[in-house]
């Protein structure tokens, strides 16, 4: 009997990939968005708009379902998730908290939540050179403000479903995700399609704004691990938070050098201190990841990129603006 799954933010960036890459697995999916995907029609077998801060329209969202793929949240880059703490907290609480209920009470099978490496502790990332992040590092905690602290907090909320009403639940912290199909500007976009986009325009010479002083770290995830990865600890029988990330660091002036290379320009930077920029470095410890799934993310930095990339120019060109 085929599998039938939801996936709530299906119109988001991951949620989009996460529902193609279910469909050619055999699953039935039904995504379910407040909105419809931004770039290309959604391949699910039913696809819903439903603003799930409402219980009822949870109800409707986890009727007939077997298991729960939930990405739904409001969110975005770091200027998005910096300026709007009680809007963000106040809507994936809600979204997070109705959705687990709800599918719990609908006798949903399994409930995979994405969590996020904002839930880590701010000391623990304050140099660039920062020690890749433990799971087991989490606490004591002291998350990023508001889009860290509820997620924090929904993690807590799974394992306590699991406790009390042996509702089986897994999680994952997503440490930037990045590829095509996604936002790449507006005031949403992630650091790498804003940084992706701004080369795109630029001419071979010009100049283009980094936030913050640009030696701050991350580590990036190509969005087709990321799917795969979901897909892995779902069918895991760990049921506590999981890593999901890559492990190799690199500044954001290494990061933007990268981007220039792969465009064929030379590229001039111009370092804007009033921006936020986030803590100094994060990491991602893929340990316990590998002991657990006997896998860990494949693509390279460098070909993941040439694809964004790649995709954004076509995407602006698409848009006549740029030759």
């Amino acid at each position: 009997m085929t599998k039938q799954v939801l996936v709530t933010g299906a119109g988001g960036f991951i949620g989009h990939h996460l529902v193609k890459y279910l469909v050619n697995k055999g699953y039935w999916v039904r995504g379910v968005d407040i909105k419809q995907p931004e770039f290309e029609s959604s391949p699910a077998h039913e696809f819903e708009l439903l603003d799930l801060r409402r219980f009822d329209n949870c109800l409707i969202a986890t009727r007939g379902i077997d298991e729960v793929y939930h990405l739904a949240a409001d969110m975005g880059g770091i200027g998005y998730i910096t300026a709007y703490h009680a809007e963000v907290t106040k809507n994936n609480t809600m979204i997070n908290v109705h959705m687990l209920e709800a599918s719990r009470i609908n006798g949903v099978n399994r409930f995979f939540f994405s969590s996020s490496a904002c839930i880590y502790p701010q000391y623990l990332q304050d140099t660039p050179d920062v020690k890749p992040l433990k799971e087991e590092d989490a606490w004591p905690a002291d998350p990023e403000e508001g889009y860290g602290l509820e997620k924090l907090y929904m993690e807590k909320l799974c394992q306590y479903y699991q406790e009390d009403y042996g509702f089986e639940t897994r999680v994952a912290r997503f440490h930037n995700v990045y590829g095509p199909l996604g936002t790449y500007e507006g005031g949403r976009e992630k650091a790498p399609a804003a940084i992706c986009r701004k080369i795109a325009l630029a001419q071979d010479g010009d100049e283009i704004e980094i936030w913050g002083d640009g030696q701050q770290t991350r580590s990036f995830l190509y969005i087709d691990d990321c799917v795969e990865g979901i897909w892995r600890i779902m069918e895991s029988d760990y049921p506590h938070p999981l890593n999901l990330g890559s492990d190799r660091l690199i500044t954001i002036d290494e990061f933007v050098d990268l981007v220039a290379r792969i465009a064929g320009k030379r590229i001039r930077k111009c370092h804007d201190f009033s921006k936020p920029q986030g803590v100094r470095g994060r990491n991602s410890d893929n340990t316990l990841m590998r002991k657990v799934l006997s896998w860990e993310p494949q693509v390279p930095l460098e070909k993941g990129l040439e694809i964004t990339y790649r995709w954004i120019e076509g995407e602006l060109k698409k848009a006549g603006r740029i030759s």
